[in-house]
């Protein structure tokens, strides 16, 4: 491969402001859990790990475990029906499923795509307890990312270095006479490191070219000592996984191959904690970079780790067929194959990046690093979700619109369930908008949106109000013959508020900030569970007398329900400034406005309504937790 597979160390790299993503004693690991959905129900039902088990949505098998696999059964690609003639004994279990009237999903028996919804809330709920392990384990400095819901990444550079140090203490000082100070090369490692019970060493391999498709191999394919393909000049990785010294043919050890077994040293401890505390088996992958670490996880799967040495990087990448790289796959890995006629990583090692750039653009500069295993991106804690989706795959599709109503209850009390599980992480998270989508036979999705009411009891009663306003909107133009095949529903602009900052009124803002006032007037701007003070309109509206003595989420939903009826003068307005409205409705405000026509003032409208209203001066801006700004 181009460059050096092992660069020079120097006291720098140990001791200076060496950029984590350039030190050549960088240590990443990517940890993916292994079959987790299936891990889940069976950590859930209390089996044992040699129990085979599928995870069935519908008539499809969406996770199949590792003693299921040994009997051919294969992730959507097996029917349910298929696996138990293939596995008599094979425990399927259909994932949770909401329907209309649950607050939360259960395990229904039989259930139905027609009445029900798939939840994937338990498998989330499992993957941040793994996450919270990780976290609490990971030395100080350690950094880690969330890939997927059953992925992570971790940069263990700082810590592996800080333990560097320590253990090899000569190295923690500049020698008084290093010919080229801090950029002095550092001394020899030793001769010799603990490699074993750390996991799988990758065997140091050296390719004989040319590249054909005699020399494709997988990540899991064993190495074997045949005529043009990959010949081994290190002791096999079978011995090393049986505890053996494999110390044979490491003569030429590196510091950064230390650092890797220090890595692996670190990442085992956290692996073993999430079996011992939760019951999941994960596999990992240690290289220099995020590719080459998630890639070498999967060379050996079922509660196994596996080191890739830069020594060992030429021999597993060459063989390597380059569509099995992250971001490699799809439409740009077919048009890479097509356009080079190659099919492993070797075969578009002599392409320039010249060549490639005149093909592909500027992005193709990735891929031109990537295929020489040379990967800065950074492992960082990724921005918390900023939305929440709730969707349904409606079969059969519907064409009254009635009938999409049980559906907009099912998504509103998933909604409700996660929202409230993040606020008792993130107690201040609250939405800013909630949004409706629609698919209809083959027309592109239609979306309606509209500001979310923070409010004190959060329920799927009162998100499910809002939404329904939205659904008529949404659904007010539909051809009665046009099937709906889709609905969701979403948060957006999640935020976790500061005291002070976000405010009531500020789901409701349509013009600017509220006006700021004295607060010599606040006892007279407060809010309570029976009323709210509209901040376009300056009205305090009360609720009724009759709902007074009901419990408190029913008064909360009221109130909800209150607020939104309340807004709905306000509502197409809204919409108008988010660009949602449609032109027909666009040009009915038009026509009204240019009729001038007066209209009742907000009194009469509370008085049709049957609530109190009074005016009052518009408060200051009160936050979440009830105080003033």
């Amino acid at each position: 491969m181009n460059g050096k597979s092992s660069p020079t160390v120097t006291y720098r790299h140990i001791l200076g402001n060496v950029p984590v993503v350039y030190n050549p004693l960088r240590v990443v690991a990517l940890c993916d859990n292994d079959a987790f959905y299936a891990s889940v129900e069976r950590v859930r039902l209390g089996l044992g790990e040699d129990v085979p088990l599928a995870v069935v949505q519908w008539n499809s098998l969406i996770a199949v475990s590792h003693p299921a696999r040994k009997y051919g059964i294969k992730r959507m690609e097996t029917s349910v029906q298929e696996a138990k003639k293939l596995c008599p004994e094979l425990v399927a279990v259909h994932t949770a499923t909401y329907k209309d009237g649950d607050p939360e999903p259960a395990y229904h028996e039989n259930p139905d795509p027609r009445t029900h919804k798939v939840s994937l809330d338990l498998y989330r709920r499992e993957s941040k307890r793994i996450v919270d392990v990780y976290q609490e384990l990971l030395p100080p400095g350690g950094e880690l990312e969330k890939a997927s819901i059953d992925e992570c990444f971790f940069c263990l550079s700082q810590p592996v270095r800080d333990i560097l140090v320590q253990r090899y203490p000569h190295i923690g000082r500049v020698p008084p006479d290093a010919p080229l100070g801090l950029d002095t090369p550092l001394p020899p490692p030793p001769s010799s490191t603990p490699w074993e019970g750390l996991g799988n060493l990758v065997p140091i391999t050296t390719p004989t070219p040319p590249f054909n498709d005699t020399t494709t191999i997988s990540a899991t394919t064993p190495i074997t000592n045949s005529p043009n393909k990959v010949q081994p000049t290190l002791g096999s990785s079978k011995a090393f996984e049986n505890g053996e010294n494999a110390a044979a043919g490491l003569e030429d050890l590196t510091w950064h191959d230390i650092a890797l077994c220090i890595g692996a040293e670190l990442m085992l401890e956290m692996r073993k904690a999430v079996k011992e505390r939760l019951g999941y088996t994960t596999s990992a992958g240690i290289a220099r970079n995020k590719v080459l670490a998630k890639l070498v996880a999967s060379y050996k799967k079922l509660d196994q780790q596996t080191i890739l040495r830069n020594a060992a990087i030429a021999g597993y990448w060459r063989p390597m067929p380059f569509q099995n790289i992250r971001n490699l796959g799809g439409k740009l890995g077919k048009t890479l194959s097509a356009q080079f006629e190659a099919k492993t990583v070797g075969e578009l090692e002599h392409i320039s990046l010249a060549e490639m750039q005149s093909n592909f653009g500027e992005e193709s500069i990735w891929v031109w690093h990537v295929l020489r295993g040379i990967d800065h991106s950074e492992v960082s804690d990724r921005v918390a979700t900023k939305s929440m989706l709730s969707a349904k795959n409606i079969r059969p599709a519907i064409t009254n619109v009635s009938d999409g109503e049980g559906w907009i209850r099912v998504l509103s009390a998933e909604l409700a369930l996660r929202l409230s599980e993040a606020r008792d992480i993130t107690p201040n998270l609250w939405p800013k908008s909630l949004a409706i989508h629609i698919r209809q036979d083959s027309d592109p999705t239609k979306s309606k949106q509209c500001p979310f009411p923070y409010m004190r009891i959060l329920s799927a009663h009162s998100i499910s109000t809002i939404a329904f306003k939205l659904w008529k909107e949404i659904t007010r133009h539909k051809p009665p013959q046009a099937k709906i095949h889709n609905i969701s529903l979403s948060f957006s602009g999640l935020e976790a508020t500061e005291i002070g900052q976000q405010s009531i009124e500020g789901f409701f803002e349509g013009t600017g900030a509220a006006r700021k006032r004295s607060r010599e007037h606040e006892a007279d701007d407060m809010e309570d569970e029976y009323s709210f003070i509209c901040s376009q309109c300056s009205k305090r509206i009360v609720l009724n007398q009759s709902v007074r003595g009901e419990s408190e989420e029913m008064r909360a939903n009221a109130m909800a329900a209150l607020r939104v009826e309340h807004e709905d003068y306000h509502f197409a307005r809204n919409l108008a400034r988010d660009g949602s409205d449609s032109d027909e409705e666009s040009r009915s405000r038009s026509s009204a406005k240019k009729k001038k026509k007066p209209s009742k003032d907000g009194q009469a409208r509370g008085r049709e309504r049957g609530l109190q209203v009074t005016s009052v001066p518009r408060p200051l801006p009160r936050s979440i937790d009830g105080r003033r700004s």
